[in-house]
This record gives structure tokens, sequence and C-alpha cells, in this order.
């Protein structure tokens, strides 16, 4: 069962349901740049590795009206560290040391952007990751990361609250 998601904009205010796939939650991540650039949708799939998405709002496009790059990228980030957070442990708040994309097509205004991130190679402190985010089901960014993973455990993440 899918949920609408309201879409609204100074310039729409009539508000145009999108549909948010089953089983998708919105992550509670209300502060700092997330908390304005979110809401981000998110669960872990059948292999325990994240599910995460978010609807193109009009703050978050450029003047042709499609997803920022700046804003795929930064979906990227989050996905991909998730990803890697995940298989290490899912209690570690993990900086990014690489993050690389391709933009390999739009992602037009109130489409559904979706990525499963792909946990590549994990040594003790180093993840590499990859994702295809698409827009509607068309591929719109191929990204790859490299996240810190560190010793201790942060109170700052709990994947299985965030996702659970």
């Amino acid at each position: 069962m899918m949920q609408p998601h309201p879409q609204t904009s100074a310039q729409n205010p009539v508000q145009n349901p999108v549909q948010i796939p089953a089983g998708m939650k919105p992550l509670d991540l209300p502060i700092g740049f997330m908390g304005v650039n979110g809401p981000l949708w998110g669960r872990l799939d059948e292999d325990g590795l994240p599910l995460m998405g978010f609807v193109v709002e009009e703050r978050h496009t450029n003047p042709a009206r499609v997803c920022h790059g700046g804003m795929l990228m930064t979906f990227a980030d989050m996905l991909l560290g998730f990803t890697v957070s995940v298989a290490a442990g899912g209690k570690k708040f993990l900086p990014t040391i690489q993050l690389g994309g391709d933009y390999v097509g739009p992602a037009p205004l109130g489409a559904w952007v979706e990525g499963k991130g792909r946990l590549v190679r994990q040594t003790r402190n180093l993840g590499f990751a990859d994702a295809l985010i698409t827009a509607d089901g068309a591929p719109c960014l191929r990204a790859n990361g490299i996240m810190k993973i560190p010793s201790q455990e942060s109170s700052l993440i709990d994947l299985s609250r965030l996702f659970g």
C-alpha cells in the first residue's frame, strides 16, 4: 500500500499527492542540514541494508525544475553512509572520506527518488559503498563513497531505532 505525500510550494499551493512506496517510513532527522532538506524516507530491505527515498519538492530543484545535483549528492551521502554503518553495527557515525557521482538522468519535480546502497568492501576502519539512484524508476545518479569507520560507537546514531 502506498502512502500519499502532499507536495506544496509557493508557486503550486494545490497539493499533488506523490505515492510513497509501502513500508517506507519518514526518517527522524529533524536537526541540522537534513532537518531543512528532508524528509527522507526509508526502511531496511530483506538483506538488512537501507532502502531510502525522497520526493523532489520545489525547494530541491534548480531553475530547470529538476532536482539539483547537490540534493542528489546529499541523498547519496546519507544512503551510502547508512549502508556502511549497518555493516559496522549500526551505532557509529561515519564521516565521509570520499563521495563521487555521475549524473545519468534527470529527477523531475514531483519524482520519487530512491536508492539502495551496496557494500563493496569493509576494512577495519573504512567502508566502500556504491548505489544506483533512480527517479520514478529511471536511473538519475550513480554514486560511490568511502566512509571512515570509527572504533567507538556514537550516541548520535542508532540505525535500528531510525529504521525500526
